[in-house]
Formats: structure tokens, C-alpha cells, sequence
């Protein structure tokens, strides 16, 4: 009996006739259904998704949906919160003090700033801030006015032959009289200053003392915008008390003090009107030749270049 199924495949046709044609490669058998099994599952074991699968978890992770990702990353400010809270305790706790405020319930650390001097009972150094609201009429330059012995001169016991009035401070818990002689003309300066200028009076005396001789000067409150006592003046370190005007939140251009101390203006001598000391002489002119000033500078937008040409006048006269 002769089987119908061929054994082997039937040779492929020629590509080309006759003697110039080369040999011709037969072609393979096909694989048997159980082969193409075995290759299919090789072939999905080294596939490049299986590969992936595992390789870094890092990867992995990168590949992962948002909500993991989102999940690790809080874990990771969680840790890092944590580890932060654990090194401020042991700088808390690195020292007797520091362990001592941690016992008390203080877990910030200390400040490198040295701590603030403690408060004072003796009104000499109380603190008061030189910082001042913004001028009520903005157009207006400032003028700032030392008190003792430049708009009057004051002593206690013995009472001077002449003054104009007396007060009675307490200081340090005891009554003190003044008697206070007004410099000639004050009333008519201060009536003058106040029509163009913001007038400011800062002194280096107490503020206990001078509120009651600013009172008597200005009884209606109509000349001094503000007062400024010795707790807003700067210590140079020595004993001398100087007078910020930067401090004070007004435009130095636009800003001018009289004072009879060189000290008081030594940070802005260039908006510095000088004066002569006043004691007891009636015959005193200074307060006029202030005014004089004032006239000047109303000419100029910058106080500093009308002091500086008043001063040149007065050196050639």
C-alpha cells in the first residue's frame, strides 16, 4: 500500500531558467504544533514586559499610579518632620541651661541676640521709642526745639533774682521745685514756628519735669505736635545723649533742630541750627535770629541747603 502523505517537502520552483540560474535553497520544514509551544513560552519569558517587571523597584514606583506615589512622598515629609523635631531637642538639651528651659516646658532655643537690659525704676534711662505718627499736614517741614537753655533756663533752690514761673516735679519719689525764666521773645518764636513749620520739641530732660514746662508754654496745645523726652535719645556710650532725628520718622531734608548742645545734633549736624546758651540775659537775641532762619528756609525745598546758606550769611557778616 502506498501512503498519499508526502515524506519530505516537494522541491521549490527555479527562479529563472536555463544555465545562468544558481542553485536553489529548499525551504524549511514546518515546526510541529508542540515546538511552536515551547518557542511561545520561551519568547514570553524574555519579553521585555517580563523584564521590566523585574527590574528596580525604583522604576517600578516611578511607573506606579498617582495615589502611590503621592503616598510615598508624604511618608518622606513625615520622616523628614520627624527627624527635625529630634535634632532641636538634643540642641535643646545640649547644655545645663538649655536643659534646665526644657524641664520648665521652653522648647525654642535661645535667641543670639543678648537679652535686653532690665527695667529701670529710675526715670533717667526709662525707655521711650523716638518714632512718631506721620505729620498731620504732610506739606509742612519740621522743626525740632531743644527746652533747656535754648527756649528757657531753669535751676532749683536757691531761686534765681528773676524767673517767670515755677514747677514741682516729683523725681524719684520726692517733690523738687524748679524756677524757670523764658528765653526774650519765646512766645512770639513759637507763635511764628507753628504757622509754617510742625514743631516738635525734644529735650533730654525728664519727661516729668519738661511736660510740666511745656504745659506753661503751651497751654492750649496748639504749637506742639509732639514732645520727646531723654528716653528717646540715643547713648552715645559715654555719657552723652544724642538726638536721632532719623529715628523719628521725619525726612531729614525736610527737618531742622535748634539745640544749644553740639552733642544733641552730632549725627545730623548738617540740619543743625546752633544757639547761644541762654541764662538770664534780657538783653538775649537769639530766639529773633531763629526766626529770621525760618524765613530762609521757606525758600528752599531742601532745609538742609537753606541752613548751609544761613550760615555762609552769617560767617560774612
Amino acid at each position: 500500500m502506498v501512503s498519499r502523505t508526502p515524506t519530505k517537502a516537494p522541491p521549490s520552483p527555479k527562479l529563472g531558467a536555463g544555465a545562468g540560474a544558481g542553485p536553489v535553497t529548499p525551504s524549511k520544514p514546518s515546526p510541529s504544533p508542540v515546538a511552536r509551544g515551547r518557542r511561545h513560552a520561551l519568547r514570553r519569558r524574555l519579553s521585555p514586559s517580563t523584564t521590566k517587571r523585574r527590574g528596580s523597584p525604583l522604576k517600578s514606583i516611578s511607573s506606579a499610579p498617582a495615589a502611590v506615589a503621592a503616598t510615598f512622598d508624604r511618608s518622606l515629609r513625615s520622616c523628614r518632620r520627624r527627624l527635625l523635631k529630634l535634632f532641636a531637642r538634643l540642641a535643646v538639651l545640649g547644655s545645663p541651661r538649655k536643659r534646665r528651659a526644657a524641664a520648665a516646658g521652653f522648647q525654642r532655643l535661645r535667641s543670639s541676640s543678648p537679652p535686653p537690659p532690665p527695667p529701670s525704676r529710675s526715670p533717667a534711662v526709662r525707655a521711650q521709642s523716638a518714632a512718631l505718627p506721620p505729620p498731620l499736614s504732610p506739606g509742612k517741614r519740621t522743626l525740632f526745639l531743644d527746652l533747656d537753655e535754648t527756649l528757657i533756663h531753669s535751676q532749683t533752690d536757691p531761686p534765681p533774682a528773676r524767673f517767670d514761673f515755677t514747677v514741682r516735679p516729683v523725681i524719684g519719689g520726692q517733690a523738687v521745685t524748679f524756677y524757670v525764666a523764658k528765653r526774650p521773645g519765646v512766645e512770639e518764636f513759637l507763635r511764628a514756628a507753628a504757622e509754617s513749620f510742625e514743631v516738635i520739641v525734644f529735650t533730654a530732660g525728664l519727661q516729668e519735669y519738661a511736660s510740666l514746662v511745656l504745659d506753661r508754654l503751651d497751654p492750649d496745645g496748639e504749637v506742639f505736635a509732639h514732645r520727646l523726652y531723654r528716653g528717646a535719645c540715643r547713648d552715645a556710650g559715654d555719657g552723652r545723649l544724642v538726638k536721632d532725628l532719623a529715628a523719628t520718622g521725619r525726612a531729614l531734608d525736610r527737618a531742622v533742630i535748634v539745640d544749644d548742645n553740639p552733642n544733641a545734633y552730632a549725627l545730623q549736624p548738617e540740619n543743625a541750627i546752633p544757639v547761644a546758651p541762654f541764662v538770664d540775659d534780657d538783653n538775649d537775641q537769639e530766639l529773633h535770629r531763629v526766626m529770621a532762619f525760618l524765613n530762609v528756609a521757606a525758600g528752599y525745598e531742601d532745609t538742609r541747603e537753606a541752613i548751609k546758606y544761613y550760615q555762609d550769611l552769617l560767617a560774612a557778616s
